[in-house]
């Protein structure tokens, strides 16, 4: 099935696919935290333009980005470990959601239209958040690092999870929370909206949105209230 529901500037669309931390789980304060945190105990000192280039990113960037801020002797194998360790003793009791996503999620169950996840974690990493958050079982499909050869912002993510969800990518809404997944869904064909959670848009990230909302909810009400 598609839905019609402008207002402008949403055009028809099957399907929305999301990405996950920062998106759908309140994940990336927390990851920030750590992140700063264990950079410090390595003797390193994180700044908030290397945090901010990270975000969204998957291991191999972030890897790239480390080393190119702090040097070959930036230690990131312990790094990315410790900062796994503490991420999963963090999540171990609640992984918080994003505001509007249960709401956003029942409304497109309501009108028919599926839902995916595309995210530059691993596999191990966003099921068992997806699972925790009580959101799992909500995705027809769920697109991770370890299913694509090229993560975001390749498009690779996007054209992926729209292929199983059997809906071109032209009708559907990509939801992204990063610079590097704004490219990746935009390269990908969808609709693109961002919603910023520690990152603002530029205005060349702006140029490759449909649109920018502030929250979950106002996206919902921007895609669905017409119909009412």
């Amino acid at each position: 099935m598609k839905i019609s529901l402008p207002p402008h500037p949403f055009k028809p669309f099957a399907a929305i696919i999301f990405d996950m931390d920062g998106t759908l789980l309140d994940t990336e304060a927390v990851f920030k935290e750590i992140l700063f945190g264990v950079t410090a105990d390595l003797g390193f000192e994180m700044t908030h333009d290397v945090h901010h280039s990270i975000i969204g990113s998957s291991n191999e960037r972030t890897s790239q980005i480390l080393t190119e801020a702090y040097g070959l002797t930036f230690p990131y194998a312990i790094f990315d470990e410790k900062c796994r360790a503490l991420m999963h003793e963090r999540m171990r009791d609640v992984v918080p959601v994003k505001p509007g996503v249960p709401e956003l999620l029942d409304t497109l169950s309501a009108h028919g239209l599926v839902a995916a996840v595309a995210t530059s974690s691993r596999s191990a990493h966003a099921l068992t958040h997806l699972g925790s958050a009580g959101l799992l079982s909500r995705f027809k499909a769920v697109v991770t690092r370890d299913d694509v050869t090229h993560p975001k912002p390749h498009p690779e993510p996007y054209l992926t999870a729209s292929r199983l969800l059997g809906v071109s990518p032209a009708e559907c809404i990509g939801v992204e929370d990063s610079p590097a997944g704004v490219r990746s869904a935009h390269a990908a064909g969808l609709q693109t909206v961002m919603v910023p959670d520690l990152v603002q848009p530029s205005d060349e990230i702006r140029q490759l949105c449909v649109a920018v909302k502030d929250s979950l909810h106002a996206l919902h009400s921007a895609l669905f209230t017409a119909a009412a």
